[in-house]
């Protein structure tokens, strides 16, 4: 991994939370992320994570992106065009890489990637009359929460995730990110 200095690629410091045993990985791949933002992301992930799993040790690498890249990743690994808001990769359904499967083997399971498109987050946060770091929280408490298997295909499964989703973001004080959708503003 370089400095950065070329790429603007930059990996956060690992390290392990005493609270809840989760090590989360921030990478600044793209974009023009400001200063706080690997904070916001690490506080959300793990507030997602201690509230669905407890104590249990676990890692997860948290993506700063650009649109252009995720658009990339959104058409390679999920066939859409265009970006989207945030994409979860977890590790558990991974491709074959045909390595043998005990290079993967690790004393602390990873849970896989999580990957936030700054422009499209930015721009969903002003339409929906949100602060940046609210919107950004909420989606990050999203995709840690797909990485634990979480999902919202079915209209049950949805509404258990957008409960749970509501009660992490309101321990971090912020606001319901769904109240708009609820009252058609």
């Amino acid at each position: 991994m370089n400095d950065g200095a070329t790429s603007g690629r930059k990996r956060s410091a690992k390290s392990r939370s005493p609270v809840s045993g989760l090590e989360i990985d921030v990478l600044r791949e793209a974009g023009e992320w400001e200063s706080g933002t690997e904070e916001t992301v690490r506080r959300a992930a793990e507030h997602a994570f201690v509230v669905t799993r407890g104590g249990d040790a676990a890692e997860l690498c948290i993506v700063l992106a650009d649109d252009e890249l995720v658009a990339k990743l959104n058409k390679a690994y999920r066939g859409k065009d265009g970006p989207t808001n945030v994409l979860s990769f977890p590790a558990a359904d991974m491709p074959d890489t045909g390595v043998p499967e005990e290079a993967f083997k690790r004393s602390v399971p990873l849970l896989g990637d999580v990957v936030l498109a700054r422009e499209t987050i930015a721009r969903e946060a002003a339409a929906q009359q949100k602060s940046f770091v609210s919107h950004l929280s909420h989606l990050t408490v999203h995709g840690v929460l797909h990485l634990l298997g979480h999902d919202h295909l079915e209209d049950a499964e949805a509404e258990d995730m957008e409960d749970l989703e509501r009660d992490i973001l309101e321990d971090l004080g912020i606001p319901d990110p769904y109240a708009t959708e609820r009252t058609g503003h």
